[in-house]
């Protein structure tokens, strides 16, 4: 797919975030040739590392769950290059804790019990990330695409908002969050000519997955679940719905997950 038809036109400015790693990198090599293109995440280094051979890119560390921090992200953009014309929003955290939790459990034989032992912390941690920070990406992004009348934000959502994992609430919580939030913005928003949706992954191979537990892993190949998605083919989704083949969408949930379940 190529990227320059996918973005529409290397006129485009566009902002990833997640950009250091997995999906956000991989939607970030497909906009190679946007005329601006910004890669954020906390981890600096990682989004210099993915910005280094892409023409017109640049990084910058921002954690999403910091609304002053992306605000400044975005006013930086917008007086950079003029505007903003793409957001795909891929930053996001998961428990790896509430995953070996659950993983000892399967291995047990017993259902996991998560709930009971989950700290504040954690919790605030997964939402503050994952709905807050969609919220603050969002918010940024609208405040300059409205005034223009015209724009496509993509956020990443999950297929766990819909199958809702034993043991996973805080994370199923944030993406269930996320998925209304991004739906309720695209009611508000596309009468002003800009666009938000969703692309709703199941497993893939990114790092969050390199942090789950062998275990779970095997529970979902051996439920019929199939091969986990590459990032590439979740990002290929993603810039399909920020493209002009898109123009008819606006606040849809796409669940990627090959088919592991339907909704």
């Amino acid at each position: 797919m190529n990227s320059v038809q996918v973005a529409g036109r290397s006129d485009k400015v566009v902002l990833v975030t997640g950009a250091g790693s997995g999906i956000g990198a991989a939607v970030a090599r497909k906009l190679a040739g946007a005329r601006g293109l910004v890669l954020a995440d906390r981890d600096l280094a990682a989004a210099e590392h993915v910005a280094a051979p892409l023409a017109n890119a640049r990084a910058a560390e921002v954690d999403v769950s910091d609304p002053d921090r992306v605000d400044w992200l975005v006013a930086g953009i917008e007086r950079d290059y003029g505007g903003l014309d793409v957001v795909v929003h891929a930053a996001g955290v998961d428990d790896p804790q509430a995953k070996q939790w659950i993983a000892d459990a399967w291995e047990a034989g017993r259902p996991p019990e998560v709930t009971a032992a989950l700290d504040v912390r954690s919790w605030r941690r997964v939402l503050g990330v994952n709905l807050d920070g969609t919220f603050h990406v969002l918010r940024a992004a609208v405040r300059v695409m409205v005034p223009r009348r015209s724009g496509a934000v993509v956020v990443v959502g999950s297929s766990s908002a819909f199958d809702a994992p034993a043991g996973y609430p805080h994370y199923s919580a944030s993406k269930a969050g996320v998925h209304a939030l991004a739906q309720a913005v695209a009611k508000e928003v596309v009468p002003f000519g800009v666009r938000v949706n969703v692309v709703a992954p199941g497993p893939t191979e990114t790092g969050m997955a390199a942090r789950t537990p062998d275990a779970l892993r095997r529970a979902f190949s051996e439920s019929g679940g199939g091969a986990y998605a590459t990032p590439e083919e979740i990002a290929d989704v993603a810039l399909f719905l920020a493209g002009e083949g898109a123009s008819n969408l606006a606040g849809s949930v796409v669940l990627a997950n090959g088919g592991r379940f339907t909704v």
